[in-house]
């Protein structure tokens, strides 16, 4: 019995020394060596995948993903770090050598490379896709609260974190603003110049990190797979490694996907503490994603070649000859000041090839601003659309161009892509993203087309709020958009809803006035109070959301004509329906009854609250998105909240504006409708 007692009492001695040697083995992990993935153990998640071959792949060419694979456990950085780490203990060293590749769609263009990550956490579920490329998003992205070094290969620029070129490794603390960068290469040993290597070559290259405790000091080092390791880094920063990941650390790599497939490969990888890693058995590399073969030129090939070779100079000495003789047809308007805004800005000839030289063939339709043709990019074969606007003044066009610029920073999957800009004499072109099932608008009024089902309005009508939340509060700027409808928001092959059309946007810092008091937008999707005061906001994109919202729903236009020729506005005839308890009268004929009546209900009554006079009395938009996902119940909507008439409120509004009457009807924007 006693001896039992003194078993009771050890036991707790027992268990905390059995879990205490526990930690210390799952933390004695100092060094492991992968010469390829197979059967190797790593956390992945995304679209993160060990292939049969071997290979790590971190995206699968699928755009505006992301992926993740990290060592499963944590590293011990401090020496005699205890549970939890110790950020006074001493910090170790520590070498990491791998392999990668990166293969893209195009060879011009390209998603965001990859990164190697000393993380303090594994968890990027909160990270972004494409330029935060899965290490962050846009409300964190530089933030202490990250706990990350990563050393990034990088195949875009990005203007707002201050990318030097499009093929640069940076090495990143919290955010993806490089603390240090150059351009992708190394520097010859022999000679100590400095070679340029292209990360989007297909080929495999070989990457060393290295940090020093004792001074802080991170080099970044690389050579092609058959030098080498080079003596001279890259690049190389000070980085107080303890502040940032404390005791513990995980250790892996992060890449992520934009508009263009691309996929990120790690080949093989080693890691040590207190040490130079372990050198990598390349004859034991899996094989690579991308592989050239040669064959020895026959007979044949050496009669034709130097023909070829021949003809060849020959049709590029016409080229030159023609090219000089036309370059006055391509000729731009160029500024000193758009230097800075480098690869945003596309050639004219490029734009006139694509379009077939703006063809009436590749006419997609025509509106309030311009023309908008489809074309092909001649060398990736991306397809664009390209949107000719008049201008005919300078006034204002260095900043206009300036928030075009930005605008094409925007990242959403229920956003068109704006991919840059071009000037020529009196016109603008704008680029976009082509959107193969055109404007939402025809498959509403189009009687020639099949009628949307309700789950694809409904999604679209989803998919479209979760763009503007993006717009007015998950970006780095709040933008308005100024003219949310049917026709601005475009259908991509799966048939989801993206708001295009920025013309009439406008950006302006979190917390401050957007500071315009020019009347623009679309009659009917105008908010009341704009007719008094001219000044957008967050609260009169509401109101245009509330409007397409009953246009999908309903199939009819905002505003329309009765037999004796008055104006029916249909936010009116939806609230008398809701009056009547008839909501359901209300939704689309061409249905034919085949809808959700709750789910219709509910949209039209959240279109009501959406479209209310007072703009105080409408959601923002983050509630909206929250109430169409059933996150949260909508308001009971009472007899005095609904007595209003939108019709004598728009005549009202009309009066009270006529004297900006040419200002708004000048700014009516159509995108244009198919023909």
């Amino acid at each position: 019995m006693r001896r039992l007692k003194l078993i009771m009492q050890s036991l707790p001695l027992i268990l905390f020394l059995s879990l205490e040697c526990f930690h210390l083995a799952a933390s004695a992990v100092d060094q492991f060596t992968f010469d390829g993935f197979a059967g190797g153990n790593l956390t992945l998640d995304g679209t993160a995948v060990v292939t049969p071959d071997g290979l790590l792949m971190l995206t699968n060419g699928t755009t505006l993903l992301k992926g993740h694979a990290f060592y499963p456990s944590p590293l011990r950085f401090h020496e005699a770090a205890s549970a939890g780490g110790s950020s006074s203990s001493p910090m170790r060293s520590f070498s990491t050598a791998f392999v990668f590749d990166i293969v893209s769609e195009y060879a011009d263009l390209s998603s965001p490379g990859l990164a190697f990550v000393v993380a303090k956490s594994g968890d990027f579920s909160t990270a972004l896709q494409s330029q935060y490329m899965g290490l962050a998003n846009a409300r964190n992205n530089g933030n202490a609260s990250n706990h990350f070094l990563a050393v990034e290969l990088d195949t875009i620029v990005n203007a707002e974190f201050g990318d030097m070129s499009d093929n640069h490794v940076g090495i990143d603390v919290d955010g993806l603003a490089s603390v240090a960068a150059d351009n992708a290469g190394y520097r010859d040993d022999r000679t100590g110049a400095f070679r340029n290597m292209s990360l989007l070559n297909r080929t495999a290259a070989q990457v060393w990190v290295d940090y020093d405790a004792r001074t802080s000091l991170v080099n970044v080092t690389m050579a092609p797979l058959e030098l080498p390791k080079p003596k001279t880094p890259l690049l190389s920063a000070a980085v107080n490694l303890s502040a940032v990941i404390g005791g513990e650390a995980y250790v892996g790599f992060s890449s992520s996907t934009g508009v263009v497939a691309s996929r990120h490969y790690v080949l093989a990888w080693s890691f040590k503490m207190d040490g130079p890693a372990p050198s990598l058995n390349l004859s034991k590399l899996p094989a690579l994603p991308v592989t050239i073969h040669g064959r020895a030129p026959s007979n044949i090939l050496k009669i034709v070649l130097p023909i070829a070779s021949a003809a060849l100079v020959s049709a590029l000495a016409i080229a030159v000859f023609i090219v000089h003789r036309r370059r006055l047809k391509y000729a731009e308007l160029k500024e000193d000041w758009e230097v800075a805004f480098g690869p945003h800005r596309f050639s004219y000839k490029d734009l006139f090839h694509a379009t077939n030289g703006f063809s009436d063939e590749r006419l997609l339709g025509l509106g309030g601003f311009g023309r908008v043709y489809k074309g092909v990019l001649p060398v990736s074969g991306v397809e664009i659309a390209v949107k000719k606007v008049s201008h005919e003044s300078r006034l204002g066009m260095k900043e206009f161009i300036a928030e075009v610029v930005s605008i094409g920073q925007l990242r959403h999957r229920n956003l068109v892509q704006l991919l840059g800009y071009c000037r020529r004499k009196g016109e603008l072109l704008l680029v976009y993203e082509y959107m193969p099932n055109g404007s939402l608008d025809k498959f509403l009024y189009d009687q020639n087309r099949p009628a949307l089902s309700w789950s694809q309005r409904f999604r679209i009508i989803k998919g479209i709020a979760s763009g503007i939340l993006y717009l007015h509060e998950d970006w780095e700027q709040v933008v308005l958009h100024r003219d949310i409808k049917a026709s601005n928001v475009l259908l991509d092959a799966e048939m989801n809803g993206r708001l295009g059309d920025f013309g009439l946007a406008r950006l302006y810092d979190h917390g401050t006035d957007p500071h315009t008091t020019h009347v623009v937008g679309t009659m009917g999707y105008l908010a009341p109070e704009l007719g008094h005061t001219g000044r957008p906001s967050k609260a009169s994109d509401v109101f245009a959301f509330g409007v397409f919202m009953l246009e999908v729903t309903c199939g009819q236009r905002p505003v329309s004509q009765d037999a004796h020729g008055d104006h029916l506005l249909l936010v009116d005839t939806v609230l008398e329906h809701w009056r009547r308890a008839t909501v359901g009268d209300a939704v689309d004929p061409r249905l034919q009854g085949n809808f959700a009546l709750e789910e219709a209900s509910m949209v039209m009554k959240l279109c009501l609250l959406c479209s209310h006079p007072l703009p105080s009395a409408r959601p923002s938009i983050r509630q909206v998105v929250q109430m169409l996902d059933g996150g949260t119940p909508l308001p009971e909507l009472s007899q005095a909240h609904l007595s209003f008439n939108m019709l004598d409120l728009m005549q009202n509004q009309m009066d009270k504006s006529c004297s900006a009457a040419s200002s708004v009807a000048g700014n009516i924007s159509d995108f244009p409708r198919a023909r």
